[in-house]
């Protein structure tokens, strides 16, 4: 179990100081004024006397124990209590347990996360919160500019060439620097809602991207960004804030459950247990008796590692995505859920998680107005009730939808315009000279107040005549402003460290830990194969119809053995099923190439390490070469005519096995270091091009030129042939003695001999070695590029009359 602060079987969270410590938030007689709550005392004796049972258990098991009521069956509305063991809950009691809780989600949210909230009061128990605080930031990029920016293949070629040469300090490059922002300042507070509001183009995504951590790391930071006061190299950023994108970045092959279920499995609980067993200890002491279905609640969403978790039937019934909870998210060649189903279940993927923060981009893209109020009206649930801190950033908000925040972050052209209430955002234009018409949204009128080509339009003041008021006057005006002031007050007052709460910052990378991280990876990857079984079932049929063209090519009543020129047949027939087997493991580099968008993503936010993706892609196509082996070598093996013998047939397979393997793994890392899908076939054939002509085949080993025979000990052809020649003409047929050339040289070694290969049966298990030393090494090229490799393909944006040529994370970033 892995969380921020550990926790023994026993349930104990260090002393007795630490935990009230850790979470104490006032007494609990002071917190129960505010509301009711329940005692052993009830009139309910059959709630109490299951509860009683509960409170006996060892702590470790108490807290996995809860009493789930529901109508008994046949009966006349009568009410069960059924003890159950979240840790293992069925469809039937999930759905049974969230249909008690959320009969209709828009009404019955609110009521269980204030329930939530005062069992936690009831005892004292004090909710983490975290603060973020930028102070003088700064981001800058480089971008060609002019004509030297579009995406030409000349314009690729000539910057790649002055890249290289400017490096050698022997050329100056066309780039300039792009400003994205220029010393911005401002605080983030929890437990209220922050609307992020800007022109396309004005930098929400950097923003948002630079509070998170996960600004590219080709641009230029200077500021600060702080968590509490603390710096990032103090925490794990990536999993105290959850960061969501606005672009869908999906398996489409995965049903909107089961990705939510993956995303939930490996970003854990956090702290959840902690706190949990620590409310129940309290509770215990004081005598209190929870709520049956909260308590269930509480404890099936604070078991970690689980396949199936509740906190998914949850975030589900939440975001109105039960209804399509069993169908695959689809993708262009699959059909699936909608755009905007899609982009609920990339707001989901993070909402399953533990994080205390959350920054959102544009989640609005895709969806009608109402169900965006929906939403958004569930996140600010979340965030006065539970203390959560949280930036959501909106394009085109509805009046009702714009509504519903508490604070405004207005960005223009590269500046915090306004930051604050949003009941004041209107008093401070009002006061600069712009008001807003009464049937004009608001929100509209913040994004064109600040535009020169719409600004005219809401200047009242009549006696006075308009002229243009800059972004750069605006800043002024907001800092002699009532808000500018305040907020400058709270910057200069250096946050205090001692208050932060021991939960509210995660120290750890993973939320789970290795073992489970495999566990996860490994049973998602095998439901990957299973529904791409197509590929694989087209991989096999072809490999069957191109054994049953060998065989028919070179059947055994042709192919004569004892002489060289019937070596040269048996010489051909091993080649092709060579080519065939190693030519079989390239649908890798597509299927891998596909699947990096979504792996850099989950990456990123620390779902999992490289390994742990790279590894069970690797174990799970051991079987699956085993197979296709075994089906070319059953077709083929007898009806070709190869040496008659049970140990060089199974020679023959472990061959072909390891070849297979080994041409997979180069294929993967090609595709890992390629990264797009363009590139990596055309790095691919350059690869097999360059194997092919040092494998042995096209130029044998003695015509290679002896400054260039390196080439022919590193290539995994050479030991491929060397293989599959040996453990054939090394048999007792091919060992007729030759009558010219060689002295008491076999046919066999005389064969092997005039193509330059070994004639010693060592060097079939050499080879053996070398092949699987060479799956070992492509597999570890492919984990190391996939750990510190980022995916990047150069595109061009406009701005200010200028063509710009940066990579992707930054032009989202803008």
């Amino acid at each position: 179990m892995r969380s921020t602060t550990s926790l023994s079987r026993s349930g104990s969270f260090g002393s007795k100081s630490s935990r009230d410590a850790a979470f104490d938030g006032g007494s609990g007689s002071q917190a129960a004024g505010h509301f009711e709550f329940r005692r052993r005392t009830t009139e309910d004796d059959e709630d109490e006397l299951k509860w009683a049972a509960i409170e006996r258990l060892p702590t470790f098991d108490r807290l996995r124990k809860g009493v789930l009521k529901h109508v008994a069956d046949g009966g006349a509305g009568e009410v069960e209590l059924q003890e159950i063991d979240v840790g293992k809950l069925g469809g039937t009691e999930r759905k049974l347990l969230i249909e008690s809780l959320l009969k209709v989600a828009e009404e019955d949210n609110e009521k269980l996360l204030r329930r939530i909230r005062h069992r936690t009061d009831a005892v004292g128990i004090k909710i983490p919160t975290v603060e973020i605080r930028f102070e003088g930031l700064s981001v800058e990029g480089d971008g060609y500019v002019g004509t030297s920016a579009l995406p030409t293949l000349l314009n690729f070629v000539v910057n790649t060439v002055q890249r290289i040469l400017g490096f050698c300090r022997a050329f100056s490059t066309k780039k300039r620097a792009v400003r994205i922002f220029h010393n911005i300042s401002g605080i983030v507070k929890p437990s209220r809602m922050t609307l992020l509001l800007g022109p396309p183009g004005s930098g929400k995504t950097t923003l948002l991207k630079a509070l998170s951590g996960k600004l590219d790391k080709n641009l230029r930071v200077s500021g600060r960004v702080t968590y509490c006061g603390h710096e990032f190299h103090e925490f794990v950023p990536q999993k105290t804030c959850a960061y969501i994108s606005q672009h869908e970045c999906l398996l489409g092959e995965l049903t909107v459950r089961e990705t939510l279920e993956f995303s939930s499995r490996c970003l854990g609980v956090g702290t959840k247990y902690d706190l949990l067993a620590e409310l129940s200890r309290r509770e215990k002491e004081a005598g209190i008796m929870p709520d049956l279905e909260v308590d269930a609640f509480m404890k099936a969403t604070s078991i970690s590692g689980q396949e199936n978790q509740f906190v998914v039937d949850y975030v589900l019934k939440l975001l109105g995505l039960d209804l399509c909870a069993n169908i695959i998210v689809g993708n262009d060649m699959r059909r699936g859920i909608s755009g905007g189903q899609k982009k609920r279940v990339t707001t989901g993927e993070m909402l399953v998680g533990p994080a205390k923060v959350f920054l959102m981009d544009e989640i609005s893209t895709g969806l009608d107005s109402s169900t965006t109020y929906q939403i958004v009206r569930f996140m600010k649930q979340m965030v006065h009730i539970m203390d959560v801190t949280m930036v959501i950033s909106l394009l085109q908000p509805a009046p009702e939808t714009y509504e519903l925040f508490d604070d405004i972050i207005l960005i223009s052209e590269n500046h915090i315009v306004y930051q604050g209430p949003r009941e004041n955002v209107l008093e401070f234009f009002k006061n600069v000279g712009f008001k807003c018409p009464e049937r004009k949204g608001v929100a509209d009128f913040l994004q064109e107040v600040t535009s020169r080509n719409d600004q005219e339009q809401y200047w009242f003041r009549i006696n006075e005549p308009y002229r243009y008021i800059s972004v750069s006057e605006f800043v002024m005006y907001f800092k002699s402003f009532t808000m500018g002031r305040k907020l400058v007050e709270e910057l200069m007052m250096p946050y205090d460290r001692s208050s932060v709460h021991p939960a509210a910052l995660v120290k750890e990378r993973y939320g789970i830990s290795n073992k489970e991280l495999m566990k996860a990876c490994f049973g998602r990857e095998l439901l990957l194969i299973k529904r791409n079984a197509f590929i694989y079932i087209f991989k096999s049929v072809q490999l069957t119809i191109m054994s049953i063209i060998c065989m028919t090519m070179f059947f055994r009543t042709e192919m004569r053995v004892g002489h060289l020129i019937d070596g040269n047949k048996f010489y051909g027939a091993l080649f092709y099923i060579l080519i065939n087997i190693m030519f079989n493991g390239i649908s890798e580099m597509i299927l891998t190439t596909q699947r990096l968008p979504v792996f850099y993503k989950e990456r990123d936010s620390l779902l999992y390490p490289a390994w742990a993706f790279a590894l069970p892609i690797w174990m799970l196509r051991v079987p699956i070469s085993f197979g296709e082996s075994f089906i070319w070598i059953a077709l083929t093996y007898y009806t070709i005519g190869f040496a008659p013998s049970i140990d060089r047939f199974f020679k023959q397979f472990l061959t072909l096995v390891c070849i297979n393997q080994m041409a997979q793994g180069l294929f993967r890392s090609i595709a890992a270091v390629a990264r797009s899908v363009v590139a990596a076939p055309v790095v691919g054939m350059f690869m097999l091009l360059v194997i092919f002509v040092f494998g042995g085949f096209i130029i044998a080993k003695d015509d290679i030129q002896p400054w260039l025979i390196w080439g022919y000990y590193i290539s995994p052809m050479m030991y491929a042939q060397n293989a599959i020649m040996i453990n054939e003409f090394l048999d007792e047929r091919w060992s007729g003695v030759r009558s010219i050339s060689i002295t008491e040289a076999t046919v066999g070694k005389a064969l092997l001999k005039m193509r330059g290969m070994f004639v010693e049966n060592k060097w079939y298990w050499i080879s053996i070695g070398a092949l699987i030393g060479f799956t070992i090494i492509y597999n570890t090229c492919f984990i190391l590029a996939l750990t510190y490799l980022d995916c990047k393909q150069p595109i061009s944006f406009h701005s200010d009359n200028n063509c710009y040529f940066i990579c992707p994370s930054m032009m989202q970033q803008l």
